[in-house]
């Protein structure tokens, strides 16, 4: 029989909080001694540019979590708990670490990303030869891997099944809290050389973003925050405004849930009890199906590590895509939110200037680039992992091969969006627009979502010259769809 480690070590990834940590609360029931680490890792961390805002997102994130640590050591009478902030290869850093404390076990909650997956076993075989066992745990969503089967014994390709399977599924068990706090007594004192602050993003080689000049609160008091907010003031209507951009309709919690600063068991424990009763229902129950969305893709990558570089359906590989001096072009115009389609370049400018977009317009840009351009949906789904906030890749891959028709339950491929319609029908003001294009706000609401259609005479009043105050559309929206269509044409029976 397997003897409970006396001192354990718990490292820290995308689950920046102390409370209703799994991981955590195995290593204090576990161990008499508990230490907790953080890598900055530098396998990550290099290929980035200087300035990410989830870099700083991440290290304010981290003062925060020492803070929780500490602050749960003192409340058992113990001085001097708190996070030990590495900065190096966690391949690396790990194993030594470990060595260094002493303990026989290393704890930390599962990451499905292929790379993660990949540092994992480097790390454990290195842990392995020190004597030490690595011990992992679910944390990041609420059914992983093989807990939803369909009868047959194979995975879910298609979300409505899946969404049923789930929620036939849900109980309050799965949703319960860890009780980190009744066992904190195990944490121990960091020892001195160890015990020093979380370093400046200048220490590690970046700078800072507006990431303090928007709306982004970080850690898990910002978390709460957001949450608080959500489920006091918008919840209930959720159904109802979700969609729109110019309204403040969703939760803005997907930073959080990917850094793991708040626990998706609290969010989805508070989004299924009020799906089932009270006034917010109808909201509740759409905001959770969303959740359940975000563990559906998780269980697709594990499932099917292939649709990293490689369509989830084969056949969408035998797809051509533009490629060439003009595609390149029109890459970098829908990049830099210069399309000519207003609302698309909106959604840039809001990406490129915040770090985040609404879930809509990632809709309305995939779309965009694959089938009005005809560009290859990785190319997108590249710079999205580059420039948003909650960059995740089950999620991000996800919607990407849904919006290019290529990945599982995906929009039909025939089925291309129409970038005027959408913004005339989740735009009608065009509020949202006019916050981004400043050059078009003097539009009238019926011409401001399609600029080339109107009259010189009322561009004139608006102040605006196409081609140099904005710019005239780089592609004829019906004429790329007809092109999509035959580009499709060779995959069209493939479903």
């Amino acid at each position: 029989m397997n003897r409970p480690p006396e001192q354990a070590l718990v490292w820290f990834r995308r689950d920046l909080r102390a409370d209703d940590h799994a991981a955590l609360y195995h290593a204090l029931r576990g161990a008499r001694r508990v230490w907790c680490v953080f890598v900055l890792d530098r396998d990550i961390l290099d290929p980035l540019p200087r300035a990410d805002r989830r870099v700083e997102f991440i290290r304010d994130s981290l003062v925060g979590l020492a803070a929780q640590l500490r602050a749960l050591a003192a409340s058992h009478g113990i001085d001097g708990g708190g996070l030990i902030v590495r900065h190096g290869r966690a391949s690396d850093e790990i194993p030594a670490l470990a060595q260094r404390l002493a303990v026989q076990a290393v704890y930390c909650n599962h990451d499905d990303d292929p790379a993660a997956l990949a540092r994992d076993a480097r790390v454990r075989g290195r842990l392995a030869d020190l004597g030490i066992a690595l011990h992992t745990s679910k944390d990041h969503v609420i059914f992983e891997r093989d807990e939803l089967l369909t009868a047959a014994g194979g995975p879910y390709g298609v979300f409505t099944p899946y969404r049923s399977a789930w929620l036939k599924k849900i109980d309050p068990f799965y949703l319960k809290a860890y009780p980190v706090a009744h066992h904190a007594a195990a944490l121990a004192p960091l020892p001195a050389e160890l015990a020093a602050p979380v370093p400046a993003l200048a220490d590690i080689g970046f700078r800072p973003t507006n990431l303090h000049a928007l709306k982004l609160p970080s850690g898990s008091a910002g978390a709460a925050e957001l949450l608080g907010d959500f489920l006091a003031e918008r919840i209930g209507r959720y159904h109802e405004t979700r969609d729109f951009p110019a309204v403040k309709g969703p939760s803005y919690l997907s930073t959080h849930l990917r850094f793991g600063t708040v626990s998706i068991r609290q969010v989805a424990r508070e989004a299924w009890q009020r799906a089932h009763a009270g006034p917010d229902h109808r909201g509740a129950a759409v905001w959770l199906s969303e959740l359940v969305w975000r563990d559906f893709y998780h269980q697709i990558l594990h499932h099917h590590p292939h649709v990293v570089g490689h369509a989830f359906r084969p056949a969408y590989d035998r797809i051509r895509w533009e490629h060439g001096r003009q595609a390149d072009e029109h890459f970098a115009a829908w990049a830099q939110g210069r399309t000519g389609y207003p609302l698309v370049d909106a959604a840039m400018h809001q990406i490129n200037e915040t770090g985040y977009m609404h879930n809509r317009l990632r809709m309305v840009t995939a779309s965009f680039l694959v089938k009005d351009l005809g560009i290859d949906w990785r190319r997108g789904e590249a710079c999205f992992a580059e420039k948003l906030n909650d960059f995740d890749l089950a999620a991000n891959n996800g919607g990407w091969q849904w919006a290019a028709s290529t990945g599982c339950d995906a929009q039909p491929w025939f089925r291309v969006f129409n970038p005027v319609t959408q913004s005339q029908k989740f735009d009608p003001t065009g509020k949202f627009i006019r916050r981004y294009l400043p050059a078009l706000a003097r539009l009238p609401d019926k011409l401001i979502h399609a600029p080339w259609l109107a009259r010189p005479a009322d561009l004139a009043a608006a102040g605006v010259r196409l081609g140099v105050d904005y710019p005239a559309p780089i592609v004829d929206h019906a004429a790329a769809r007809a092109r999509t269509l035959q580009r499709y044409a060779v995959v069209k029976d493939a479903r």
